[in-house]
């Protein structure tokens, strides 16, 4: 690659601002590497000038990207923050050879390769996660760019982009100028709307959008407590320094064999919806196996789910016994002896009929979404179904919910939820994120789906009142409970970081 005489930093950053940004990439890529190259002997430098927004950053960073996933950074630098996110498999590319030097010296057990962005190419290599922090700025084609990401993409790939908010433009310029922080050369102050944009038109569809960092110094507890909770309040939300989009590749039609379907059936004192349950579920996929959880019973669930199984030996039924209580313990153990690929909950009340199931089958293996819960607020519902206190309650945790996973939902509490057994292993590995803070399983599954870029989707279904026996459910009691899981969730994911 020819090789540009770099001008003074500052110098240089003028031309670039004041008189014309390059007019072809040819043109760009030798001017900006010999910049980054010469940038690179003040990298460190800068970074402890600047320590607070670079360990907000690492910190954001670790929050999106869990330890132990294949990660590829776009515009590494020095490799400090792909190391901070300890990949299992870390590599890093970078216009710079100089950054590429420095990075390998400094990371050895990470692998750098001197690339521009614009001319990415891994062949043969896959990731978990694709980072690009701080580089929209100086890219020449952002677009060209994500293109280019598209063939290290498997169908999980999540791409996480951080960069600064366009409203701080005049402050960060300033800031240049007045010797407070490495004048560099921007291109691009582009908003979330416009990357969200690009990513479309690259063939990604957008996860999640939050905004970080309202204070971006290094004034200890002063610092973390407006990042982690300031930051998040109405007003000062829309101060923050840096825009988070996390994405996925978008849904492309493949000729993947059909899933085996485990469908577990949790069953309290629900004695005569059981044969109900055998005769309606529809077969799905290559195999639908079908596993009821009995949970300590009154009224003889127990012998009928064992009755029932001995009737129907052509269909796959399994009968489990809980040791435990409520419904998301009866869920893990379903969960835990299924052999289906695809795994959904069907409640035993009825309310949410069998029949509703291959539209849930067919919203995850089409990759609309990757984790379907049934919504009960769109269609007019049996007015007997749901009482009005509850209406309201569920109304009102869709909206808090919305807000707290960054995915916009309206029913957290329908019982019907999908999620591919590989991504429930995954969320139940990272349990003791939250804690075994949920009895009756909804939360624990929305906030774990949310902590993992899991597209939601939702799948309108026709509430109906049950016809056998009387809801598990106790409105305030249970009510207070949710509104307690919440606060403590959020503290998990919204104010995590």
């Amino acid at each position: 690659m020819p090789r540009a005489e770099p001008l003074a930093p500052e110098r240089w950053v003028r031309a670039i601002r004041s008189e014309r940004p390059p007019a072809a990439l040819d043109e760009y890529l030798p001017a900006f590497e010999a910049f980054f190259d010469h940038h690179a002997g003040e990298v460190e430098a800068w970074r402890k000038r600047n320590s607070g927004y670079h360990r907000a950053v690492a910190s954001l960073a670790r929050f999106y990207i869990p330890r132990g996933a294949r990660v590829l950074e776009v515009g590494c630098g020095t490799g400090d923050l792909l190391a901070a996110l300890e990949p299992s498999v870390g590599v890093g590319v970078d216009l710079s050879g100089e950054m590429v030097r420095r990075a390998a010296a400094r990371h050895p057990r990470l692998s750098f390769h001197w690339m521009p962005a614009e001319r990415l190419s891994l062949p043969g290599q896959t990731f978990d996660y694709i980072i690009l922090s701080d580089l929209l700025g100086y890219l020449y084609d952002i677009r060209a760019v994500l293109e280019r990401m598209a063939p290290l993409c498997h169908p999980h790939t999540r791409i996480v982009v951080n960069w600064y908010s366009r409203l701080w433009q005049p402050v960060i310029n300033a800031l240049d100028r007045l010797g407070l922080k490495a004048a560099l050369p921007y291109l691009n102050w582009t908003t979330v709307e416009d990357v969200e944009n690009l990513l479309r038109l690259a063939g990604f569809e957008t996860v999640r959008v939050r905004g970080h960092i309202l204070l971006p110094l290094a004034l200890g507890p002063l610092s973390r407590f407006a990042n982690r909770f300031l930051a998040h309040l109405p007003v000062l939300r829309q101060l923050v320094w840096t825009n988070w989009v996390v994405a996925r590749p978008m849904p492309r039609g493949g000729t993947s064999p059909a899933p085996r379907v485990t469908v577990v059936c949790p069953c309290r004192n629900e004695k005569g919806n059981i044969e109900q349950v055998v005769r309606r579920l529809p077969r799905l996929g290559a195999e639908t196996e079908l596993i009821f959880v009995e949970g300590h019973s009154s009224d003889g669930t127990l012998e009928e789910c064992r009755r029932v199984v001995a009737s129907y030996p052509e269909r796959d039924i399994k009968v489990l016994v809980q040791t435990g209580k409520g419904k998301g313990d009866a869920v893990r153990l379903g969960f835990a002896h299924a052999s289906g690929d695809l795994l959904m909950i069907l409640d035993a009340d009825l309310s949410v009929a069998p029949e509703d199931l291959p539209q849930f089958y067919e919203a995850m293996v089409s990759s609309a979404g990757e984790f379907a819960m049934g919504s009960r607020l769109v269609y007019g519902m049996d007015p007997r179904a749901m009482r009005f206190l509850n209406l309201l309650g569920n109304r009102f945790f869709g909206l808090l919910l919305s807000r707290l996973i960054g995915q916009p939902i309206k029913d957290t509490l329908c019982g019907t939820k999908v999620i591919w057994r590989e991504d429930y292993a995954r969320l139940a590995a990272g349990r003791a994120h939250f804690g075994d803070f949920d009895p009756f399983g909804d939360f624990d599954l929305i906030f774990g789906a949310a902590k993992l870029n899991l597209r939601i989707v939702e799948i309108p279904v026709r509430y109906r009142e049950r016809s056998y026996g009387t809801t598990n459910i106790t409105r305030f009691a249970d009510g207070w409970l949710l509104l307690r899981m919440s606060a403590k969730a959020a503290g998990r994911l919204f104010f995590a970081a």
